[in-house]
C-alpha cells in the first residue's frame, strides 16, 4: 500500500472543503496528497452540451481549481492528480484501495446541522475497507491550525473495534488532542420488564459497563500515553451523544461492520446518525 491521502472531487463547494481538509490530513501525516476526478462516462447524449470534450474539460478544470487552492495553502506538500472515467463510486473505491484515507464531500443542510450522505458517497464508502472521512463546508477554511481540538470515537464494548481505536488514537496522537471515548449501552430486551431490573440492577449495569470500557482502553492507553482520554458509558443510543459532542469537535471517528446482509451493506444506526447529523467531519472505519 502506498502512503496518501487521496480526495474525490467534482468542482462543487463541498468538494473544495474536502480537497483542503484532506491536505491538512496528508500534511499531518507527511505523506503525498492524490485529487481525484471521475467523468461519469457515458455521458448521456440527451444532455445538451455534454460531450466528451466538455466533461473532460471540466474535469480539467475542477482538478486544477481544487489544486491551485491546496498549493496555495500548502504549497510544500507533494500532490498529484488523476482523472478517470466511469461510475464514481466504483472508481474511487479502487481509487482508495492503495490509500490510508479516501476523503469525500458531503453537503451541509443549509441552515440544519448535518449530513446529506449523497449517493455517490455513501455507495463509495460501503465500497471500501480503506477508512473514508466525509467533510462538510466549514463557514471559512483557514490554514492548518496552531493547535487542534477535541477529538471524539464511539465503540461497542461488545465487539473488538481495534482497527478503530488505533485509527483514533493514532489520529489523536498526530494532532496532539485530546480524545473522547463515547459507549451506550442498552437493557436487553429479554430482561425489560423483570422486576430485578430496578434502580440497583441498573446502577450495578452502570458500573460493570464503566469497568469493560476501562479495560477496552487500558491497552490503549498504555500504548498511547501522550493521549489524553476521557471516557463515556451511559445507557441509551450513542447516536444522540455522538451528534451532540460532534458540535465542538475536529473530528468524529465511528465504524462500520464488513458484514454484508441479503439486502446488502448495513452500516447500523449509530454510524448512519453520526453521519447524518453531525456537525463535525465524520471517519468512517470498516472493521469485522
Amino acid at each position: 500500500m502506498k502512503h496518501l491521502v487521496t480526495v474525490g472531487v467534482d468542482g462543487s463547494p463541498e468538494s473544495r472543503a474536502a480537497a483542503v481538509w484532506g491536505a491538512r490530513e496528508a500534511s499531518l501525516r507527511e505523506v503525498p496528497l492524490r485529487l481525484v476526478h471521475v467523468i461519469d462516462w457515458p455521458v448521456s447524449p440527451a444532455v445538451p452540451r455534454l460531450g466528451r470534450e466538455t466533461a473532460d474539460r471540466w474535469a480539467n478544470e475542477t482538478l486544477a481549481e481544487a489544486l491551485e487552492d491546496v498549493r496555495r495553502r500548502y504549497p510544500h506538500l507533494e500532490k498529484t492528480t488523476r482523472r478517470l472515467s466511469g461510475r464514481p463510486a466504483a472508481a474511487l473505491a479502487v481509487e482508495a484501495a492503495d490509500a490510508d484515507l479516501l476523503v469525500l464531500g458531503s453537503r451541509g443542510l443549509g441552515s440544519l446541522v448535518g449530513f446529506l450522505v449523497g449517493s455517490v458517497g455513501m455507495a463509495t464508502l460501503v465500497a471500501t475497507e480503506t477508512p473514508v472521512t466525509l467533510v462538510r463546508v466549514a463557514d471559512e477554511l483557514g490554514d492548518e491550525p496552531t493547535r487542534y481540538g477535541e477529538m471524539i470515537v464511539g465503540v461497542d464494548i461488545h465487539e473488538a473495534p481495534d482497527r478503530v481505536l488505533s485509527f483514533a488514537f493514532e489520529e489523536a496522537t498526530r494532532r496532539d488532542c485530546a480524545l473522547r471515548v463515547i459507549h451506550g449501552w442498552k437493557v436487553s430486551p429479554t430482561y425489560r420488564g423483570f422486576p430485578f431490573i430496578d434502580s440497583d440492577g441498573e446502577r450495578e449495569a452502570d458500573r460493570s459497563v464503566a469497568q469493560m470500557l476501562d479495560e477496552l482502553l487500558l491497552p490503549w492507553r498504555q500504548k498511547f500515553p501522550s493521549v489524553s482520554v476521557t471516557q463515556k458509558a451511559f445507557k441509551g443510543s450513542a447516536s444522540r451523544q455522538l451528534v451532540q459532542a460532534a458540535a465542538d469537535a475536529d473530528l468524529v471517528v465511528v465504524g462500520r461492520h464488513l458484514r454484508r446482509s441479503p439486502l446488502g451493506v448495513h452500516l447500523g444506526p449509530v454510524t448512519h446518525a453520526v453521519l447524518h447529523h453531525a456537525a463535525a467531519p465524520v471517519a468512517v472505519i470498516a472493521h469485522a
